[in-house]
This record gives C-alpha cells, structure tokens and sequence, in this order.
C-alpha cells in the first residue's frame, strides 16, 4: 500500500508524462483490472483449474471441496456469461492501449470469441478441445474426475482430506448432471458414434467395482495415512464410492447402453444436426487459423509427400531400399530388441528411459532459450484404468507454486507399440523443450496476467510442441542415434497425416475404418495405436490439425526472421520474441514476430 509520500510522488510523476502515455496506461490498468475479475470468475467456474494451478488457497479454499458444475442450467449461464465478458472487454478502446497490452486484449478477445462461437450449439462438451459429445472416451467426470483427485488434489492436512471427501460426493451430482445432458443432446440426434460409445462403456465398466478397490479410496487411503491422518478417510472414501458414486456410475452406463442401441457407425460429424458448422467452430478455435478444411486436407497431403521423401533417405542409409516407405517403417519393428516387455516392469523401464531422455537435453536448452522455467517435470504411465481409451501420450501442466511436478503421461498399453527409437521425440515433444518447457514459461512469466497464464491454444502450443521435436534433433540429440531420427520424421509424417484423417473424417465423410487404414499405410502404425488415435480425433473435431499448422507457423516465423534480419538474428532471441508473449492464436504470434523483426533492425 502507498503512503500519502508515494502517492503524491507518483502522481507528480504521472503528471509530467504525455497525455498519450498516461492514457495507455489508464487503458492498460482499466484492462488488467478486468482480466483479474475475468479470471477470479473462471476460477470460481472451474475449482478443479484452481486445484491444478495450486490456487485453491486462501479466499478460495472453499474451491478445494468443489467440482465443476457441468448441468444444463450451468451450461446455459456460462454461455450468458462469455456474451457478458466480451461486451465488457470491447468496451475498453484497444487504441488507447500499449503494445504487451494489445497482445493481451487480442488473444483474449480472440479467445472468448472462439467460445462464444462452440457454445451456439445446443450440445456438446469438451476434452481436448470443443467437443459435439458429452460423454465419450475422452470426456465426461466419470473418467476425469478419478484421475484428477488421484494426482492434483493434495493432501497435506484434515482440511484436504475432508475436502476430497466433498469432491467424492461433488462426483455422483456430476454424473447424474452429465446424463441429463447425454439424455438432453440425444434427443438431438447428437449420439456418438456406436464404437465410441462401446469404448466409454468398457471405461466405466473397469470403474464400477467396489468402492475399497477404486483408485478414489486407495490414492486417499495412502495419502492420508502418509500425511499422519490415519486409515479412517479411506474406509470413509470407499463407503462414499459406495453409496453415491458408484450408483450415479451405474445409471450413467444405463444411459449410455441405452444410447447404444440407435447409435451408428458413422466417424465423422458431418451426419450430425449442424455437424459442418460445429466442426468449422471447433477448426477455427483449436487451430487459430482461418484455413477451410479443403485447404488443411492438402497441406497434410503435401507435407506428408515432403516428409516421406526425407525418411525415404534415411532408411536407404540404413539399407532398407526395398518396399514402400511403410514396409520399410514396419521392417523396423522386426528387432525384438527395440521394444521394452510388455509387463509392467518393461513399462517401469521404459518410463525410466523417457526420463532419461529428459535428463540428456537438459543442459543443452540454455543454447536455445534466454530463460528456463524454474519447475521440476518427469514422465509418468498412462493409468491402467483410463488406458484403453486415453491419448497416446499427454502433458499436464505444473502447479502455479513448483508444489506438483509438470507431467508427462505416456500410453503404454501395449509397449509393441512403442519401439524404443519412437520415444525420444514424443518426450521432446511432451516435455523439454516442448509442452513442459513453454507452458512452464508461460506460468512463471511475471508479465503476463493471470488470464494469460491459465490459458492456451492447441494451435500455439502443439505447434510450439512439434518444432520443439526438431530443435532436439538440431542440437543433436540423434547424432548418434539414426532410428531416432527416424522415429522424429516418422512423427512429423504422423502430424501431416492427422489433418488428412481429421479433414478427412469430419469433411469428406471417411469411415473410422478407412482412416486408421490411411495411418498404417502412411507410416507403418500399429493398429491398435491408429484406432485410439482416430477414435480421439472422433470426438475432438479439428484439434489434430492444430499440430502441423502450428508447427508450419512456427518454421514460416523463423525463416522469415532470418532472412530478415541476416547476421542480427539470434535464435535465443527468436524465441524469447515468442513465447515471451505467453500462449496466443497462431494469427496474434505472426503479429508479435512482426513487430520483434521491426523493432531489432531498427535498434
């Protein structure tokens, strides 16, 4: 707090500055001002987001005993309140604003326009992004919420344990208010498609067991006891499972069975009542972009060829000359001595291998970035429970205070999916210096409001993600490791592939058949691993383009830096330019890169 002193020293101050300059930073304070009410309100919406970023703390304890509320009367409010939150934020003359602060009010103009647009629809949920369903493999608290209190939830003292307790029971209310919503949508004519929905069933079937053997019982039950609470909140977790959730579950996988018997097999959305508008809401939100699906349909195409043709080279070095490139991928897998065993001690060392891999390009990031994020990161398994119909590898963000690890999930279902030279790259990509290391200068980023922390673009990030993969292989990260290159082209071909297979299915009507087909063809996948993936991309419309369009921005921004600037450019500076300006929509960054060229050639 200023004493009388300071205030009329600073006022002093602000009075010999040029009326232009005190507007902006009238205007910037008007805006920071209404970034924190907007994100106290997203926090009092969202009390797991509170959890997870560590803020569920002081006036917002009461957040740690919460679950969002995902009912249809819920959901009808927030759509009221993003029209709200815009009016306000237009309101404010983006003119009269300094340039970070231009920034910020784009990229959250940007960002409640892209909600406004998906909640138009009277249907639908989230997961990896916009989603047309409510409840699939992907989405829906039933598998969620178990995960979430197991490892974001801490338990450190009674008031925690008794707090996961009124979470326990937060979970039965969520479960009935999503059936309703399931129910609501339904009637529609929004159903899942009918393989979707056998994948949710077989999730929940693998929850409905007795309360003392789910993972919501056992993770308190060991926590407490560790934290010197004693054995009671477990017994008292498992007898709440018992009695509330497992019931609430039980209803749900009625609905869901029920649901099952009209649904079709259609991949695609396209079937579905404004499934064409849906998925043009949910490309533009997840990519940033403004490309039609035509146009993102034929950059996979030819990237994949481009790509294809480099790994073409590299198996020739290796002496693989004959078949097609996916024969000779698939050729590579007939080393057994590639592949980690399939039990969970083989799993444990592959994960141990991940880790490693984080470990080596550690001291070799300060050669590429001017900071570091001060958080610790590590690789974990996928959960057995939640495997089957997981992602093949993910990334969760730290806590805002360093107290929980940033974490990197891979799937190891079946590790012959998974040959060793495949690893490194999905590690780079999901950890250092991809996923973990720029959101993890986005939280620690002081300049950036709370709002812009909290937030991201799958556009920004996966394509931040995918040019990370090939910074590790620029720093030599395979120098001597030619199957590793491999695997990390391999990946890229993957990431062109999927705007093929999303277009494909969401645009050109393709059968789930027909996509996982295009993987194997394209790049040797295991079945198994194309199915999940084309499965996520059912029920995550548009989010798997975001990759390569995001990678391409990326590698457009830095050539066109380099050309620009000749001997000036500095790639520490490049990217400082970049993710300085914390997550934004890919069309925000090209302005922010812009701006960095102009301003280091006329220093």
């Amino acid at each position: 707090m200023l004493d009388r002193r300071e205030f009329l020293l600073s006022s002093a101050a602000s009075a010999l500055l040029p009326a232009a300059a005190r507007a902006a930073g009238d205007a910037d304070g008007r805006l920071n001002s209404l970034f924190d009410a907007l994100f106290q309100a997203e926090l009092r919406r969202n009390p797991e987001m509170a959890t997870q970023l560590g803020l569920d703390k002081g006036a917002n304890y009461d957040l740690k005993s919460r679950l969002r509320d995902e009912s249809l009367g819920a959901v009808a409010t927030h759509k009221a309140e993003t029209l709200a939150d815009l009016k306000q934020l237009k309101a404010i003359d983006r003119g009269a604003l300094g340039p970070a602060a231009r920034v910020n009010y784009d990229t959250v103009l940007y960002q409640l326009e892209a909600r406004a647009a998906v909640q138009r629809f009277d249907f639908g949920g989230s997961s990896y992004g916009p989603s047309p369903y409510v409840i699939s493999q992907q989405s829906g608290a039933y598998q969620s919420v178990p995960e979430f209190l197991d490892t974001k939830h801490a338990i450190v003292q009674q008031s925690d344990a008794e707090a996961y307790l009124n979470r326990i029971s937060g979970l039965a209310l969520e479960l009935d208010k999503e059936t309703d919503r399931l129910r609501h949508d339904s009637g529609e004519g929004i159903v899942p498609p009918d393989f979707i929905l056998d994948l949710t069933l077989a999730q929940m079937q693998a929850l409905d067991i007795p309360g003392e053997q789910s993972v919501i019982a056992t993770s308190i039950a060991r926590r407490a006891k560790a934290a010197g609470l004693g054995d009671a909140y477990g017994h008292n977790a498992a007898r709440l499972f018992d009695q509330r959730v497992r019931p609430a579950l039980q209803r749900q996988m009625t609905a869901v069975k029920t649901l099952r018997t009209k649904a079709r097999h259609d991949a695609g959305i396209g079937h579905l009542k404004q499934g064409p508008e849906f998925y043009a809401a949910a490309l533009k939100s997840t990519t940033t972009t403004s490309l039609s699906p035509d146009d993102i349909h034929k950059l996979g195409l030819d990237q994949a060829t481009e790509i294809g043709a480099r790994i073409d080279e590299l198996l020739k070095a290796q002496g693989l000359t004959q078949g097609t490139l996916a024969q000779r991928i698939k050729g590579l897998y007939a080393d057994p001595a590639s592949f980690f065993p399939n039990t969970d001690e083989g799993k444990a060392l592959a994960i141990a291998y991940c880790n490693g891999r984080l470990d080596a390009i550690r001291p070799k990031l300060p050669t590429l970035f001017k900071r570091l994020p001060p958080y610790k990161f590590e690789v974990r398994r996928v959960p057995p429970q939640t495997e089957a119909g997981a992602a093949s590898a993910f990334s969760q963000g730290p806590a805002l205070d360093g107290s929980r690890p940033g974490l990197v999930y891979i799937n190891l279902r079946d590790t012959a999916e998974w040959p060793k030279w495949s690893l490194p790259s999905v590690t780079f990509h999901e950890g250092l210096p991809g996923h973990q290391l720029e959101g993890g200068l986005a939280l620690s980023n002081t300049d950036l409001p709370m709002i812009r922390k909290a937030s991201g673009f799958s556009g920004y990030a996966e394509g931040w993600a995918l040019y990370a993969e090939q910074l590790a292989d620029e720093i030599g990260m395979y120098a001597d490791d030619p199957l590793g290159r491999i695997g990390y082209l391999r990946f890229q071909l993957f990431r062109a592939g999927r705007c093929v297979v999303d277009t494909g299915l969401h645009h050109l009507g393709w059968s789930r058949e027909q996509a996982i087909q295009y993987f194997v063809d394209l790049e040797a996948d295991a079945p198994g691993f194309a199915a999940r993936e084309v499965e996520r991309y059912c029920v995550n419309p548009g989010q798997a383009c975001s990759y390569k369009l995001g990678h391409t921005v990326w590698t457009q921004q830095r050539a066109k830096a380099q050309a620009a600037l000749g001997p000036r450019y500095d790639i520490k500076n490049f990217h400082e330019a970049g993710l300085g300006c914390g997550r934004v929509p890919l069309e925000v960054l090209e302005g922010v890169i812009g701006d960095w060229i102009g301003r280091t050639k006329a220093a």
